[in-house]
């Protein structure tokens, strides 16, 4: 496993802390779960934007589109 040093401000750093006491998990557990949690996002997005072309020719722009195809 390799570190990373970030710097967080007051009101972040105790927000985490608070959850942390709450959850029962550190710091760097939270923060790790949170980059997982952006990292999946970013991926999805990106994603997103490369097959957005494909449906958009197929007529599938919403997300009834969707539904109703795989319905």
């Amino acid at each position: 496993m390799r570190t990373l040093t970030i710097r967080l401000d007051p009101k972040l750093e105790k927000a985490l802390a608070r959850i942390a006491t709450a959850t029962g998990q550190t710091k760097s557990e939270i923060a790790r779960a949170a980059l997982r949690r952006q990292v999946a996002v970013a991926r999805f997005r990106e994603l997103r934007r490369q097959t957005l072309p494909f449906a958009e020719a197929q007529g599938i722009v919403t997300d009834e589109d969707v539904f109703r195809i795989i319905s």
